[in-house]
C-alpha cells in the first residue's frame, strides 16, 4: 500500500535481541523483562513498572489491583467517569469488575474527555475517573488529577495510545494513581505484543506483580504488605493469595522493549515533524476539523473530521482514498456507546447525549503516522482530498 496505517520500527538491534533470547533458551519473562521495566519506569520518572502481555491486560490487571487494595478498594457497583471515545479494552475491565460507567462526551477538536462536564458527572457513588489521551494528544490530565484529589477519587490513566506525549513538561501516563501503556505493533514502540503498568504506589505495584502471574506470591519481594511470608519455601512457591491471571509477557518482548525504548525520543521527533507538515497542508481546509494539540502530542495518527455544512460525506472521501491506495480507519474505537456490546454494561450518559463523539463516529477517520519521513504520502493525501 502506498500509504499504510502503520509500519515497523525495528532494525538489526531488535532482531539481535530476539536472537540472544533464542540462544539463551529462556522464553518466559526473565531478566530482559525486568530490565525493560526498570528502563521504562526510569524514563517516565515513575517508581515502579510491571510489564504484561498487552495494553489490554495492563488495563485489566490495573483495575483488579484497585479492587484488592487494603484501604478504600473499589467495589462492585461503584461509579467511574469515562470518556465516550476510547478503545474497547479501556471499558471492558470496568464492566467485568462490576463498575457502573458514567460516559462524558469528548471535546470535538481535541477528541479527549470534556473536563467541563466532570462536576456534572460526579455522584456520591463516584470512585474513579479514567483519563485517556486519544491518538497521542494529551487530555486535560492535570485538571482530572486535581479533580480526583479534590474529591478523593482514584485517577486511572490509560495512556496506551500516547507514549511519549507530554503535558506541562510531564509525561502522559504518569498523572494517574495507576497508568497503562501498550507496545503493540502500531504503537510508539513495538514489542510484538506487550503492555506496561506504571505506579508510584508500592501496594499497587505488589498487587500488579501478583495478579500478573496467577495471583501467587512467587514474584513478590520478601517484604510485602500483601501477606506474611512463611518459612516453607516449597509451599511459598505455590501459594496463591489473589484471583489473578496469566498476563506474563515473553522474554523476547522485554528484550525488544529495551532496544525500542532507546529509539523512542528520535521516533517521536520524526512523528512530530510529520505532524507539522500534515497541519500545514490541512490547517486552512475548512472542510475538515483537525485534532487540536494540547501540550506536546506524540502524534499516533492524523484525524480528519468532516466539518458540518461542508457538503462532504465520508463515502466519496473513502472511495478516493481507496483508489489512491491510502489506508484509513475509525478514530480509535469511535463512540463506544454506539457499539452492540454496550448492552452488557451498567451505564449512564452525562448530559443526556454525546454529540461530539457521535460526530467523530459518523464523520471522522484517521490516516497513519510513522517513525520515518512520510512527506510523499501526506502530499498525495492532500492531492487526493482537494
Amino acid at each position: 500500500m502506498f500509504y499504510e496505517l502503520a509500519s515497523s520500527s525495528w532494525g538489526d538491534e531488535e532482531l539481535q535481541a530476539i536472537q540472544a533470547v533464542i540462544t539463551r533458551d529462556r522464553f518466559t519473562m526473565g531478566d530482559k523483562v525486568k530490565a525493560f521495566e526498570l528502563d521504562f519506569s526510569a524514563k517516565m520518572g515513575v517508581k515502579y513498572g510491571v510489564m504484561v502481555s498487552s495494553g489490554s491486560m495492563a488495563n485489566l490487571v490495573s483495575v483488579a489491583a484497585l479492587f484488592h487494595k487494603k484501604e478504600r478498594p473499589l467495589q462492585r457497583g461503584d461509579e467511574v467517569i469515562v470518556p465516550a471515545i476510547s478503545w474497547a479494552t479501556t471499558y471492558y475491565p470496568l464492566q467485568q469488575y462490576g463498575l457502573k460507567l458514567r460516559f462524558v462526551d469528548v471535546e470535538r477538536d481535541s477528541l479527549n474527555l470534556d473536563v467541563s462536564q466532570l462536576e456534572a458527572a460526579l455522584t456520591p457513588q463516584t470512585r474513579m475517573v479514567v483519563g485517556v489521551s486519544i491518538l497521542g494528544n494529551p487530555a486535560a490530565l492535570d485538571v482530572m488529577r486535581k479533580f480526583c484529589d479534590q474529591h478523593n477519587l482514584y485517577f486511572f490513566e490509560d495512556n496506551c495510545e500516547s507514549m511519549g506525549a507530554r503535558l506541562n513538561g510531564q509525561y502522559c501516563g504518569t498523572f494517574g494513581d495507576i497508568n497503562t501503556y501498550s507496545t503493540f505493533f502500531s504503537h510508539h514502540i513495538a514489542t510484538m505484543e506487550g503492555g506496561m503498568i506504571l505506579t508510584d504506589d508500592e501496594e499497587l505495584y505488589h498487587l500488579a506483580l501478583s495478579l500478573r502471574a496467577h495471583g501467587w506470591v512467587r514474584d513478590l519481594p520478601q517484604e510485602t504488605s500483601l501477606c506474611d511470608r512463611g518459612d516453607d519455601a516449597f509451599n511459598e512457591a505455590y501459594r496463591f493469595i489473589l484471583p489473578g491471571f496469566n498476563a506474563r509477557p515473553l522474554e523476547m518482548s522485554g528484550a525488544i522493549g529495551v532496544e525500542q525504548l532507546k529509539k523512542l525520543d528520535a521516533m517521536i521527533a520524526i512523528r512530530r515533524e510529520n505532524a507539522r507538515l500534515f497541519q500545514a497542508l490541512f490547517v486552512d481546509d475548512e472542510r475538515f476539523i483537525l485534532q487540536k494539540e494540547r501540550g506536546e502530542s506524540s502524534w499516533f495518527a492524523f484525524t480528519l473530521q468532516i466539518a458540518p455544512g461542508s457538503g462532504l460525506t465520508r463515502t466519496p472521501v473513502f472511495e478516493k482514498l481507496r483508489k489512491a491506495d491510502i489506508g484509513f480507519r475509525m478514530i480509535t474505537g469511535g463512540n463506544f456507546l454506539r457499539h452492540d456490546v454496550i448492552k452488557y454494561f451498567d451505564y449512564e450518559v452525562v448530559g443526556g447525549g454525546t454529540p461530539n463523539a457521535d460526530h467523530a463516529h459518523d464523520h471522522g477517520f484517521f490516516v497513519g503516522n510513522h517513525p520515518h519521513d512520510i512527506r510523499p504520502q501526506l502530499e498525495r493525501l492532500k492531492q487526493v482530498l482537494v
